[in-house]
């Protein structure tokens, strides 16, 4: 039997997978975001929908709840995020249906889809042009893809720089930057040729009582900090997690703390 997952990303659903469930609760601190995403997307009913790198299902929820009729389907990696995934459609008696898939080589016809949404999903692929070509293929002409990614220089990629000293030293040469999917020039160059684009610019808030709480939420929560500090001797560990609580401090509000994190939407047209 085929593997469903590249063999370069099998590292990266274990990343995803180590958090499992628990990454709904990272879903609902960018739920603002997701919702952006879906009302750029518009779906209509008896249309079918792809949620690419879904997660634990929030966006296709959303899609299924919100737009009767539509046909929706659920792609990811991590098939332990999909667990959850599935099992919370049952519970609310949503039809989804939810494939274990690659977005690099994804299980459906050509033009299977009238319409695809991913939210801060598919940008951490590990090859963004086989990605990008999928997204072309399974979507009709005069279908829509709407993307949701983290800026290429805005506080996600800070807070990912403050990992960064933890982590070992990257192959060679470096995998591709997920926040390049965060800047316009790039996703010109991935969906350009196939796709008319356009876009808009967002802004999620992330609030918080403390930098302890942020961490807590990112260590239990989300598979890339989840991963790092599994990996970690206790003094490395206890390093990273002063790290990111000083950094996470440093955005006071009035009632605690507030952290804007930028985003951008990308809506494109199959041609």
């Amino acid at each position: 039997m085929t593997n469903v997952v590249e063999s370069h990303n099998q590292k990266s659903q274990a990343v995803w997978n180590a958090p499992a469930g628990r990454y709904d609760e990272i879903s609902r601190s960018i739920a603002d975001a997701i919702e952006h995403a879906v009302e750029r997307l518009q779906p209509r009913s008896g249309e079918r929908i792809l949620d690419l790198a879904t997660g634990t299902g929030w966006a296709s929820r959303i899609v299924a709840e919100r737009f009767p009729g539509a046909k929706v389907t659920g792609a990811d990696i991590a098939e332990q995020m999909l667990e959850y995934a599935r099992a919370t459609a049952a519970t609310r008696k949503l039809d989804i249906e939810y494939r274990h898939a690659d977005a690099e080589r994804l299980p459906f016809a050509d033009a299977s889809f009238d319409a695809v949404v991913s939210t801060f999903g598919v940008m951490f692929v590990g090859k963004p042009e086989a990605a990008a070509a999928e997204l072309a293929r399974v979507v009709k002409p005069g279908g829509r893809v709407v993307l949701a990614t983290w800026a290429n220089d805005g506080n996600v990629f800070e807070m990912f720089g403050v990992m960064k000293p933890f982590l070992p030293a990257p192959p060679q040469p470096p995998p591709p930057s997920p926040f390049a999917w965060g800047r316009r020039d790039r996703v010109l160059e991935l969906l350009g040729a196939d796709f008319e684009v356009a876009f808009e610019e967002g802004t999620n808030t992330f609030r918080y009582a403390s930098g302890e709480q942020a961490w807590n939420l990112w260590v239990n929560h989300y598979g890339p900090t989840r991963m790092l500090a599994g990996n970690l001797d206790d003094a490395k560990r206890d390093e990273l997690r002063r790290a990111m609580i000083a950094w996470h401090e440093t955005f006071p509000g009035e009632l605690g703390h507030e952290q804007p994190r930028r985003y951008l939407i990308t809506h494109a047209v199959r041609r």
